[in-house]
């Protein structure tokens, strides 16, 4: 888990940067920079989601997973989390440590990397991918922090669970991983991905961290179908 504990550190490390360059920001800069990040996190929602390998199965687990998710509630147990903090860290009523906190925390997890990286890790103990991850989320947590603040730092202890368990898990379901699946599981990122920008810009809110589950939906089918041969 080597690339993990370092992409958590680069995190919080990136995260205490732009916490104090947010001190001395003029909003209307935060404002423009975070609308440039926004887009950007689109673009690369939409490259990823295009490396389907199966659009119906993305399809398919885009919806299965999103009413595992409303069941299980994830995203108002993310918010009430980022609220706890927010609670205990700023009296501000406008304080946006708990949006901080909750989008650090999906864009940081529901990349290409973030799954193909630990999966590689788990598999082979590669960390290579977690390591080129660590820096681009190392800069990435500045910019953030710079606009959101302190949240963003503890987006670390979802990243260091939630890489974390794949990568300890990869090694139970290395039949399962084959390529197609880790394609589709990638897509699926892709659009989370490009669904949190859409809440970045404000054009659409989404309950992204309720689809979270949809990542996962194309092991149980590459599972059935070995059941099924």
């Amino acid at each position: 888990m080597l690339g993990t504990i370092v992409n958590s550190i680069a995190i919080i490390v990136g995260g205490t940067i732009g916490t104090l360059l947010k001190l001395g920001i003029p909003d209307r800069f935060k404002n423009i920079v975070m609308q440039g990040v926004a887009l950007s996190v689109a673009i690369i929602g939409i490259s990823s989601g295009l490396q389907f390998n199966n659009l119906m199965l993305v399809i398919m687990s885009l919806v299965i997973g999103g009413v595992i998710g409303e069941a299980l509630d994830i995203e108002g147990y993310l918010n009430r989390l980022g609220d706890t903090l927010q609670r205990k860290l700023s009296k501000d009523n406008g304080s946006t440590i708990s949006k901080g906190f909750v989008t650090a925390s999906l864009v940081y997890c529901v990349g290409a990397m973030a799954i193909v990286g630990s999966l590689k890790e788990g598999l082979s103990g590669d960390h290579s991918i977690l390591f080129a991850k660590s820096v681009l989320d190392g800069i990435s947590s500045i910019i953030f922090a710079s606009t959101f603040g302190v949240g963003v730092i503890f987006s670390a202890i979802s990243v260091f669970l939630y890489q974390g368990s794949i990568t300890v898990g990869a090694s139970f379901l290395q039949g399962l991983l084959i390529k197609p699946v880790i394609d589709d599981m990638t897509a699926v990122g892709g659009v989370l991905i490009f669904a949190i920008s859409l809440n970045m810009l404000e054009i659409k809110s989404i309950k992204v961290a309720n689809l979270l589950p949809s990542i996962f939906i194309p092991i149980f089918y590459q599972l059935i179908l070995n059941i099924v041969k």
